[in-house]
């Protein structure tokens, strides 16, 4: 495959991870609504290390674990947002 070839296959994988995002950001929100009934905190350091450790088993490279961590980071601080905006 050329470079193009690449950037196609990243392209098609973009709108894939998009789609499963936002699919995420679904399951999110509903969490988010439950909590608000249950009044529990959006913030759970417990689950969310749950996460990150289901994470790291679950990759098998070529990214760095503290890499692909990084990128968890940021998804679930994004979820966390979108739990209290919807509150």
């Amino acid at each position: 495959m050329d470079i193009s070839d690449w950037r196609q296959k990243i392209d098609e994988l973009d709108v894939e991870i998009v789609r499963l995002i936002n699919k995420r950001a679904e399951a999110a929100r509903a969490i988010g609504e439950l909590k608000k009934t249950a009044d529990l905190p959006v913030y759970e350091p417990r689950r969310e290390q749950e996460v990150f450790d289901r994470v790291r088993e679950a990759n098998p490279g070529p990214l760095a674990d503290a890499e692909l961590l990084h990128v968890y980071e940021r998804i679930i601080d994004v979820m966390r947002t979108l739990q209290r905006r919807d509150l």
